[in-house]
């Protein structure tokens, strides 16, 4: 574990302009089983702050596609975290998510932080939506997640030591949710961050063939990054099984997102916390663990 890495007793700090904690909870966490959700909700458990982990089949029930489960979800709540799951680029979403903050902030929620992406054009929509009814939100607006190469759709094909996707030479400020979590937890915990909008990355742009050499590097196991085809990528997407929906929503990814609009480092982690962000190269002196394994992994054929 690299010297920044956070427990899960980090206190994520107190930026200029920001106070010390005033919420005393409960906090909503949409998506608490996810990869942000989770770690938004242990770190305000570590803070003390009680935290109401929502999620399609939890103690607290929440579906973005049943709305009789918005409201006693939201009741009483002090704060709430935002993730629309699959993605606020789905036809559709920016209206609803903004119906959810309507909602939130006439049952009294006094701070809303909605997670977004970085360079896409309906999340920002859904931005614009959300601060429409709910002009004290806060947004973490994300570059690409480090963690994806660790915890998501990424991990296998860095296990199987080859990485082809369809980009070259786009180069993306990868950003840590270490990170995206801090920034979250001070916004649903302290006064300062009312209507702002955080854009977060890392310190640095690297190409995914150089994200593929860190982690290479860090983690002696040797992978390999090729570029290919959008239709290489999408027949490839197809013949594992994929439905037509999450084809769409990778196509989107790697054709109007990962294009090279994202490659600007912003500052938006030393806005929200006062210290720069974590690089792409501690993540995964970090995460060396998860790549190192040898032989066949749980659950996969060998």
């Amino acid at each position: 574990m690299s010297a920044t890495a956070p427990t899960a007793t980090t206190d994520p700090g107190v930026a200029p302009g920001t106070t010390a904690s005033t919420t005393t909870g409960p906090v909503l966490v949409l998506g608490a089983t996810g990869k942000t959700g989770r770690r938004v909700a242990d770190r305000l458990d570590a803070l003390g702050i009680p935290v109401r982990r929502a999620s399609r089949s939890g103690a607290v029930r929440f579906d973005w596609e049943d709305e009789a489960t918005w409201g006693p979800a939201v009741t009483g709540a002090e704060a709430v975290y935002v993730v629309y799951v699959p993605d606020l680029a789905v036809p559709g979403s920016p209206e609803t998510v903004a119906r959810f903050a309507a909602l939130a902030r006439e049952a009294g929620v006094r701070r809303l932080v909605l997670l977004s992406g970085r360079g896409e054009v309906e999340a920002q929509r859904a931005e614009g939506l959300v601060a429409d009814a709910f002009p004290a939100r806060t947004v973490v607006r994300c570059a690409f997640f480090a963690q994806n190469f660790s915890e998501s759709f990424l991990l296998d094909p860095v296990l199987d030591g080859v990485l082809a996707l369809p980009v070259d030479q786009v180069a993306e400020p990868f950003v840590d949710l270490e990170d995206v979590a801090d920034v979250a937890v001070a916004a649903l915990t302290r006064d300062g961050h009312a209507g702002r909008v955080y854009e977060l990355t890392g310190p640095r742009a690297i190409t995914f063939a150089e994200a593929v050499a860190e982690i290479t590097a860090a983690s002696g196991r040797d992978v390999s990054f090729v570029p290919i085809t959008m239709d290489e990528f999408v027949a490839g997407l197809r013949a594992i099984g994929l439905p037509d929906d999450v084809v769409g929503l990778m196509r989107y990814l790697f054709t109007e997102v990962l294009d090279g609009r994202g490659t600007p480092v912003a500052d938006g982690v030393r806005q929200a916390l006062g210290r720069e962000p974590r690089d792409f190269r501690d993540f995964a002196a970090r995460e060396a663990a998860t790549w190192s394994v040898r032989g066949p992994l749980p659950g996969r054929p060998s």
